[in-house]
């Protein structure tokens, strides 16, 4: 994301997505046209479009708007968040035994989570 530089400013790990690419990618990920978006944000389509192809710069405002509009956080239009589309919560089966889990004792605790641990190395999930 970024790290302080050795002056002490920070430096911004950049990718080739730029914000215009990232607002089509993720409205198109939502299954929306760009007279969709406009709508659901209160806008015309042709903003939507210029905002896509970089004819126009997003200010915050709007980030706030289309940000809603998506249901993701301003830090994934800005390029900040990219796991926002990945689904972090586990199922309600693995949750239930997670916390099953916790009321283990501690030395239960660590030895079951390295079992888990070598098991997800064993299938490359895990350095």
């Amino acid at each position: 994301m970024s790290k302080p530089s050795k002056n002490g400013s920070i430096v911004l790990n950049t990718d080739d997505e730029t914000i215009g690419k990232r607002l089509a990618r993720l409205r198109k990920e939502r299954g929306l046209t760009q007279t969709q978006l406009a709508t659901k944000v209160g806008i015309g389509q042709k903003l939507i479009s210029d905002y896509e192809i970089e004819k126009l710069r997003l200010h915050s405002t709007m980030i706030r708007r289309i940000a809603i509009a998506l249901d993701v956080t301003t830090d994934t239009i800005l390029g900040f968040n990219k796991l926002k589309s990945i689904d972090l919560k586990p199922s309600l089966r693995i949750w239930k035994r997670l916390k099953k889990i916790e009321q283990l004792p501690l030395s239960k605790q660590k030895r079951l989570l390295a079992s888990i641990d070598d098991t997800l190395r064993a299938n490359n999930l895990l350095p």
